[in-house]
C-alpha cells in the first residue's frame, strides 16, 4: 500500500520563514533550517520550501538556505520561488534539493516545465499551483498570489502533466491559513484529471483534516505550516491519528 505522506511547508522571505493568512499579513516563524532539522528528527516524510517573495521582487532564490539544509536534513526537499529558466533548476538542484517547484515561471512561459523535465527528470519537476475561487472556476494565480491570470486551474494542472511534471503541490488560496480545513472539492477535481501525486496545501486546523484530504479529497500528500511551526500539533501526531483511521503513513 502506498503511505500518505505529511510535509511541513517553510514559506521563506529574506531569509527567514513567516506564515500568512491568505497570502498576507506574514508573520515571523523562525529559522528555516533550525526548523527543517526539527522536522525531520520529528518524523517528516518530505519539507517543502517555498521563497515567496523572490518572483515579487526579481530576485533569485536563497541558495545558501538551501546547501546548509541539505547538509542537516536526510529527507527530500523541494524547494520553490523565483524559477525563471533551466538554469536556476539546475542551481536548486545543485545546492542540494530533492525537486524544483515552479509557479509564475511555469504559466509564463509552459516550455519551461518541458525544458525542465526533459532535462532534469520530471521526478524532479514538481508544479506549484496556487488557485483561487473567481465565479465558478478556481483560477490559477501567480506573482506570489497577487496576479489572477483567468486561466483554470484544472485545465492548467493537466497541461502542466502533458508537459512534463511529475507531481502537483497544490493551494487553496482561499483556505490558506483559515485552519477550516483543506479545500477538499478543488483538491478531488484536480486530483481526477491528472495521473501524478498531488500535495494538498492551505487549511490545515486539525487532525480530521488530514483524514478528510485523504479520504475525501484523493491527496497522496498533506501540506501545513502554522500548525506545526507554532506547535499546535505534531507530526508524530498527525500520523498516529491516521494510522488509527486506516491511513497507511511512515512511522
Amino acid at each position: 500500500m502506498i503511505t500518505k505522506r505529511i510535509i511541513p511547508c517553510l514559506d521563506m522571505t529574506q531569509g527567514k520563514v513567516v506564515k500568512g493568512v491568505q497570502f498576507i499579513n506574514f508573520r515571523d516563524a523562525g529559522d528555516p533550517v533550525e526548523l527543517a532539522k526539527k522536522y525531520d528528527e520529528q518524523g517528516a516524510d518530505e519539507l517543502v520550501f517555498l521563497d515567496i517573495t523572490a518572483t515579487v521582487d526579481n530576485r533569485d532564490i536563497l541558495l545558501d538556505v538551501i546547501k546548509r539544509t541539505a547538509k542537516e536534513v536526510t529527507i527530500p526537499f523541494t524547494v520553490g520561488g523565483g524559477i525563471r529558466k533551466k538554469e536556476d533548476m539546475q542551481q536548486v538542484l545543485r545546492a542540494g534539493a530533492d525537486k524544483v517547484g515552479v509557479n509564475s515561471g511555469g504559466v509564463k512561459r509552459p516550455e519551461l516545465l518541458s525544458e525542465c523535465a526533459e532535462t532534469f527528470g520530471s521526478q524532479c519537476v514538481v508544479l506549484s499551483l496556487d488557485a483561487k475561487r473567481v465565479g465558478n472556476q478556481w483560477n490559477v494565480m501567480i506573482n506570489g498570489g497577487r496576479t489572477d491570470t483567468g486561466i483554470s486551474a484544472i485545465v492548467w494542472a493537466k497541461n502542466a502533466v502533458k508537459l512534463g511534471v511529475g507531481e502537483i503541490l497544490l493551494t487553496s488560496i482561499d483556505t490558506d491559513g483559515m485552519k477550516q480545513g483543506f479545500n477538499i472539492e478543488l483538491t478531488k477535481a484536480v486530483a481526477s484529471v491528472v495521473n501524478v501525486p498531488i500535495i494538498a496545501s492551505g487549511g490545515a486546523g486539525k487532525l480530521e483534516d488530514f483524514k478528510d484530504i485523504f479520504q475525501q479529497g484523493n491527496a497522496d500528500a498533506a501540506l501545513a505550516a502554522s500548525l506545526f511551526h507554532f506547535g499546535e500539533c505534531t507530526i508524530k501526531e498527525v500520523k498516529n491519528y491516521l494510522r488509527d483511521n486506516d491511513i497507511s503513513v511512515r512511522l
